[in-house]
C-alpha cells in the first residue's frame, strides 16, 4: 500500500482548512489522536493559531475532521484489497473472496497505520451520535468502511452464500471480529507474534468469520 500521508504538507495559498486537516492527518499518522493539536497543525503549515481558529472552533473540531479522513483511508484499504484480486466467474465465490479481502484490508490498515487507525475510531466532542452500527448509514464519508462491509455482505446473500435470515446485523459480528483482532495485534499479546505467525492468524480468523457468515444450517 502506498504512503497515505505523502510527506509533510506546507500551505502556500488557497484552502487553509484542508491544509490544516492534511497537517493534522500527518500528526495522527505519527502518534494517533493525541498528536492532533490545532496549534501544532498551524505551525506545520506556517500560519498563526489565530488563522487556524478561523476554520476550526477548537481541538475537537479538527480531530473530528481527521477522524473522517482516517475512516476514508481505512475504506480505501478495504477496497484496494479487493481490487488487486482477479475476477471470478462464480458470483457466490466472488462474494466470499471479497469478504475475506476487505477483512484483510481492514487489518492491514491497522497494522501499517496504527496512528490513523486509532484516530479513525477515537471519540471526539463534536462527533455526530446518530449512528449505532445496527443500521445502514446514509452516504457520509465517515461511514465509508461500514458501507463497504454492508455492500459486501449483501453480495454474499445475492450470490447465494449467505442465508437471508442471517443477514440482519451481520455487520456487527464481522466488524467486531476484525476490529478485535486488529487491537490484539496492535496492543495485545498478538503483538509478540512474528510477521508470518501474525499473517497466519489473520487468514485463519478471516476464514472462520466467513464460514460463520455463510453457514447454511
Amino acid at each position: 500500500m502506498e504512503s497515505i500521508t505523502g510527506g509533510k504538507s506546507r500551505y502556500h495559498h488557497g484552502d487553509l482548512r484542508n491544509a490544516l486537516i492534511e497537517a493534522a492527518f500527518e500528526l495522527a499518522a505519527e502518534g494517533g489522536p493525541e498528536r492532533v493539536v490545532l496549534r501544532e497543525a498551524a505551525r506545520s503549515v506556517g500560519v498563526s493559531p489565530t488563522a487556524a481558529y478561523r476554520h476550526f472552533s477548537g481541538q475537537g473540531d479538527l480531530l473530528e475532521a481527521v477522524k473522517v479522513r482516517g475512516q476514508q483511508a481505512l475504506a480505501e484499504s478495504m477496497v484496494e484489497a479487493v481490487r488487486v484480486l482477479p475476477a471470478l466467474d462464480d458470483p457466490g465465490e466472488e462474494a466470499v473472496r471479497r469478504t475475506e479481502a476487505i477483512g484483510r484490508g481492514y487489518v492491514r490498515f491497522a497494522i501499517e497505520h496504527p496512528g490513523l487507525y486509532r484516530t479513525a475510531f477515537c471519540r471526539t466532542p463534536t462527533e455526530d451520535g446518530d449512528f449505532t452500527g445496527l443500521e445502514i448509514p446514509e452516504e457520509r464519508p465517515e461511514f465509508a468502511a461500514f458501507v463497504e462491509l454492508s455492500n459486501t455482505l449483501d453480495a454474499l446473500v445475492a450470490g447465494g452464500r449467505m442465508r437471508p435470515e442471517n443477514r440482519p446485523a451481520a455487520e456487527v459480528a464481522a466488524w467486531s471480529a476484525v476490529h478485535g483482532l486488529s487491537l490484539l495485534i496492535l496492543d495485545g499479546p498478538l503483538a509478540r507474534l512474528s510477521a508470518d505467525q501474525r499473517d497466519a492468524v489473520v487468514e485463519r480468523t478471516l476464514t472462520t468469520i466467513v464460514a460463520g457468515l455463510t453457514r447454511q444450517v
